[in-house]
């Protein structure tokens, strides 16, 4: 019998993993395994002293972490899909973050054992926010142990984070900016990111993993010094660091109009070109004046074909859609297509 789907939603202290796990269960008919991180007795402590406090921290989410997840999934996925907001590998970031030196090596140790024993999403939501953004939504919640937390730990977590999943490839991995979408208020949001999560369940389509560089111009860098990586799935995950370095409105409605303003500028572009080959069709062969024409806007239709494409993948990305995929299985139904003919001579 094949399991029903467990999906763990996953991301930075604030960015809102909760709130969109209460709401993803209710739009799934699905069953919530919640972290229950109220239950550290050492949790006060360590925010008010990480480095006394770190190890005693850790353990002890490690090993709650391990009971609730080892005895709950296994079960809950024979009868119903799961919902969690957490992931089991966020223990580890967190270490790596708290620990050092022998502490460390004890915690490595002890979770290389345990997290064998742990069953994999089938899906891993990240949820992604800018700095200003986290720090705005936890002065907000205001929780007691978190007034105190500093800036710089959070843009540390936000980095480990966005590292764990440029390497993360124990399930595929859906990546959603929340810093224009307030998904607590918004029912359109909830509902995109639920449409999001359904097409990935059932198309296996997710957003390409964020990639390791910090800039986007080492971005284009990367693809453009690398020949074999002049795929789509590569310019998807260049868009996405794009768009997080750069804190680009991701709303899929906006961008759309962006869309359509550049075909707008394309089709512009065409029409001078048939207006060029007009013009030189006077003194020249029709096949010339065509050729001559396009050498003439050639440097501009590329600009405009850029940016029509650009927009075409950052449309995917906030659909959810492997462009590569859908192209190539839509084209792969093309090849045996019956065409009507829609003129006739």
């Amino acid at each position: 019998m094949t399991p029903y789907p467990y999906i763990a939603i996953e991301g930075v202290i604030g960015v809102g993993k909760t709130t969109l796990a209460r709401y993803l269960q209710k739009a799934l008919s699905a069953e919530l395994l919640m972290e229950v991180f109220e239950e550290n007795p050492f949790l006060s402590d360590f925010y008010a002293d990480r480095e006394r406090y770190a190890f005693q921290t850790q353990i002890f989410f490690l090993l709650s972490r391990y009971r609730q997840q080892h005895q709950v999934i296994p079960q809950t996925i024979k009868r119903n899909t799961l919902v969690s907001d957490y992931l089991f590998a966020k223990d580890h970031l967190f270490a790596n973050l708290n620990l050092v030196n022998d502490e460390l090596r004890v915690y490595q140790s002890v979770y290389a054992a345990l997290s064998e024993r742990i069953p994999a999403p089938r899906l891993v939501v990240y949820l992604r926010a800018n700095l200003d953004t986290l720090m705005e939504r936890i002065a907000i919640r205001d929780r007691p142990y978190e007034r105190n937390m500093e800036r710089s730990y959070i843009a540390a977590l936000q980095q480990a984070y966005d590292n764990l999943f440029a390497d993360y490839t124990q399930a595929p991995t859906l990546t959603i900016s929340t810093d224009n979408m307030n998904f607590v208020q918004d029912l359109q949001a909830r509902q995109n990111i639920v449409g999001q999560i359904k097409s990935a369940l059932s198309d296996g389509a997710t957003q390409p993993q964020l990639p390791r560089f910090q800039q986007p111009s080492e971005a284009l860098a990367s693809i453009l010094d690398d020949d074999g990586a002049r795929r789509l799935p590569y310019f998807q995950q260049f868009h996405q660091a794009l768009d997080n370095a750069r804190n680009f409105d991701t709303d899929l409605y906006f961008n759309y109009i962006l869309l359509t303003e550049e075909l707008g500028e394309l089709g512009a572009e065409i029409a001078k070109v048939w207006k060029t080959q007009h013009n030189l069709q006077t003194d020249l062969p029709a096949r010339q004046a065509t050729q001559q024409a396009l050498a003439q806007h050639k440097k501009k239709l590329q600009t405009e074909l850029a940016d029509c494409m650009a927009y075409l993948i950052k449309l995917a990305n906030y659909t959810g859609i492997d462009l590569e995929a859908a192209y190539l299985e839509k084209m792969n139904l093309n090849v045996d297509r019956e065409w009507e003919k829609k003129w006739t001579q």
